[in-house]
């Protein structure tokens, strides 16, 4: 499944305020890209992006931090249990318990998400939809545990 239509509200483009490094952001797109770096210009420059794809494409752009590698799907990870803190994004993600998330994409990334092969396959690491499900049964394990 991608994250379009329904499930749309899964993708790191939807308009949600998240707090990162002290500032808000207005999408966890925003956030994860500025996170790329520790100049605070370029941080700022990302913040402030008209839209996600802004965002990412100066993300692009940005001198890597030297620990990046190492910290980007634990960077994600907070992003996603901030994003999902949201009062109407809770009840849509637990929504999708049964359902596999997987962020099918043509734009060729086979490491947050997954694509479509010629021959019908899916590949990739799809890692945004591990994190995504890792978010969900914490929520679902917080939800439990008030009942």
């Amino acid at each position: 499944m991608g994250f379009h239509g329904p499930y749309r509200f899964l993708s790191n483009f939807w308009s949600v305020d998240v707090v990162s490094d002290g500032f808000t952001y207005p999408t966890v797109e925003h956030a994860y890209q500025a996170a790329k770096t520790l100049d605070g210009l370029e941080r700022a420059r990302i913040r402030q992006a008209a839209t996600p794809g802004e965002a990412k494409e100066l993300g692009r752009q940005v001198a890597l931090r030297g620990d990046w590698e190492q910290i980007r799907d634990d960077v994600m990870l907070g992003l996603l249990r901030h994003k999902f803190r949201d009062q109407d994004l809770l009840p849509q993600l637990l929504g999708t318990l049964g359902r596999d998330l997987v962020e099918v994409n043509d734009w060729g990334d086979t490491y947050w998400g997954a694509v479509r092969r010629a021959d019908g396959a899916i590949v990739g690491q799809n890692r945004l939809g591990v994190l995504l499900r890792q978010v969900r049964a914490e929520l679902l394990r917080e939800v439990v545990a008030r009942l």
